[in-house]
């Protein structure tokens, strides 16, 4: 069944990549975030809303990285913000400890595998493939690092920045295992996971999102 497509905005911005994260099973929203927004989200995205902070930052999306498996965090998190994510989502919850602390920006995941800048070590990329339980790919994506900004999947598609090649295509097609599409968000944004938050159930897009971008990032999770 394809996922059900609405615009949202937070905090009156169309950019709701960045305080946004989201699973099967949960999203994560800012701390102190509107009820009434709350429970649209979890309406939307058929998954149970939980308010959380990220370095005492609503910016969620830039510091965190999650499938249906586990959650990376930032480096730049407190422990009690870790151990309030692990009891609040029973998962695998675990700091990347990096100098590269956007890991929201820097990997695209969902449950069959992970697309990871090639900023990052080896120690590091092990740790994201134990605690993402997903294969690991290091790539850019025209020369950019910022593959999380770039792709935005679920286990059931994938959009990507219209600038990305055949071949890196066909590497995230075999990553991910799903097929996805170039697209933009918000009128013309290339940089999709900004104005992007989805899972299985449910694709919410920034209020700004055209009609035209509608249908390429419908037929994208259409499967």
């Amino acid at each position: 069944m394809p996922a059900e497509i609405n615009l949202f905005d937070i905090y009156r911005s169309p950019n709701i990549g960045i305080f946004l994260r989201a699973n099967d099973k949960f999203c994560l929203v800012p701390r102190g975030l509107a009820s009434t927004k709350s429970q649209k989200i979890e309406s939307f995205l058929r998954s149970k809303a939980l308010q959380i902070s990220v370095a005492g930052s609503r910016l969620i999306g830039p510091l965190i990285v999650m499938n249906n498996n586990g959650i990376i965090v930032s480096r730049l998190a407190e422990d009690e913000e870790v151990d309030t994510l692990k009891r609040m989502t029973d998962m695998k919850v675990e700091k990347l400890n990096s100098r590269f602390t956007s890991v929201g920006n820097l990997i695209a995941a969902n449950d069959n595998g992970a697309l990871v800048s090639d900023v990052f070590g080896e120690e590091s990329v092990r740790t994201i493939q134990r605690v993402l339980d997903a294969p690991v790919r290091k790539m850019r994506i025209s020369n950019y690092v910022q593959l999380g900004s770039m792709v935005c999947a679920t286990n059931g598609g994938a959009i990507t920045h219209p600038s990305t090649t055949e071949s890196e295509m066909k590497e995230i097609s075999e990553t991910l295992r799903v097929d996805p599409e170039p697209a933009t968000v918000n009128g013309g944004i290339p940089f999709v996971g900004s104005g992007f938050v989805g899972n299985t159930k449910g694709i919410l897009l920034g209020n700004s999102t055209r009609g035209s971008e509608l249908v390429i990032i419908g037929r994208a999770f259409s499967s």
